[in-house]
């Protein structure tokens, strides 16, 4: 396995940087077919294959009805909508659902009754995740690099095993490390409070 190629491929197709941006999100509500389009022209180079769905009318139909977001008004989404379904499209792939709704039941809280500036909020999470996009690369470098040091300890004379095993090892220390970043966000979402989301007045 060669490192550089290896590397430079992955993060190249993983598109680590791209977010839905504050500048991507119209000022006018949105239908929802708008919303699937918006998220679709933003993510389709990132599909892993054609018949992956980036969003979909069920998805945030069941986002809807599981109060991951605050009501809609008149079959429209607004900015602050659109901003919700982005940190859910992000958070899915890592945790549950419900965990998901406890996750951003305070920050649901806070719109309805006025407290929160959501785009600010947004801002300081998008700057974030270019920091978290800087840190996994040196991270993925030492892992690869630390996986080809144990893979070298195996002896055989197939190059294509040997390359096909080194993979599986550092398929092996990705998952693992995304296991222990998920338990540890699982274990802060436990700290949330839990209380209902209060109905708009």
């Amino acid at each position: 396995m060669e490192k550089t190629n290896l590397m430079e491929e992955l993060i190249k197709e993983l598109g680590i940087e791209q977010h839905i941006t504050l500048e991507d999100i119209p000022d006018i509500d949105l239908y929802m077919d708008q919303v699937i389009q918006l998220f679709e022209r933003k993510f389709n180079d990132l599909k892993r294959n054609e018949n992956e769905k980036i969003l979909t009318k069920t998805m945030i139909n069941n986002y809807a009805k599981g109060k991951l977001f605050f009501p809609i008004t008149n079959k429209k989404y607004s900015k602050e909508h659109i901003i919700l379904i982005s940190l859910i499209y992000n958070l899915k792939g890592a945790i549950s659902i419900n965990d998901i709704k406890k996750t951003l039941q305070p920050v649901n809280q806070k719109m309805e009754s006025g407290e929160l500036n959501l785009d600010a909020l947004y801002s300081v999470y998008l700057e974030l995740a270019m920091k978290n996009a800087e840190k996994f690369q040196q991270d993925f470098d030492t892992i690869v690099t630390e996986t080809e040091d144990a893979a070298s300890k195996l002896n055989d004379n197939e190059q294509q095993f040997n390359d096909d095993l080194e993979k599986v090892l550092l398929i092996g220390s990705l998952v693992n490390m995304s296991n222990l970043y998920r338990k540890a966000a699982e274990k802060l979402i436990d700290t949330l409070d839990d209380e209902p989301i209060q109905p708009k007045k």
